[in-house]
């Protein structure tokens, strides 16, 4: 029998945002999100990234203030997501991060959704965990060839 919720990818994560202006810029001007809808009145406002969203609410809007304190290193409300990032030039990538000013953290292989392939993390200017996941490493053989 199969299963009745065939799940396909991450649709969207939602971001709570102490600064949403700054973790904008971020999303948009670092890692190459687009605005895809403001709903000011309830603060929040919506990235494209790819074929998914973030979500950021502003902790001082309707939304945000359903949530609770503010975020922050006590009080995180996620360990991490991944962002998936092909093609994946880790000295593109971390040459466009340090020319913005981005600490880059670890960079290693690591499982994902479609295999073991390269990534790194960094972090927002909120302290939320990113991870920039390249494709699996049989693919970029593949591809080689």
């Amino acid at each position: 029998m199969t299963h009745p919720i065939a799940l396909r990818e991450i649709d969207h994560i939602v971001l709570r945002a102490v600064d949403q202006a700054a973790l904008a810029r971020f999303y948009c001007d670092v890692l190459g999100c687009t605005i895809e809808r403001d709903q000011a009145a309830i603060g929040l406002l919506q990235l494209r990234a790819g074929s998914s969203l973030i979500d950021l609410v502003s902790i001082d809007g309707k939304l945000g203030r359903m949530g609770g304190a503010a975020p922050g290193r006590e009080g995180r409300n996620l360990d991490h997501f991944c962002l998936r990032v092909e093609p994946f030039d880790v000295d593109a990538i971390r040459a466009h991060l340090q020319a913005h000013g981005v600490a880059i953290g670890e960079f290693g292989s690591r499982y994902g959704a479609e295999g073991e392939g390269p990534s790194l993390y960094l972090e927002d200017p909120e302290g939320n965990t990113v991870e920039l996941k390249g494709p699996p490493y049989e693919s970029q053989d593949a591809g080689a060839r």
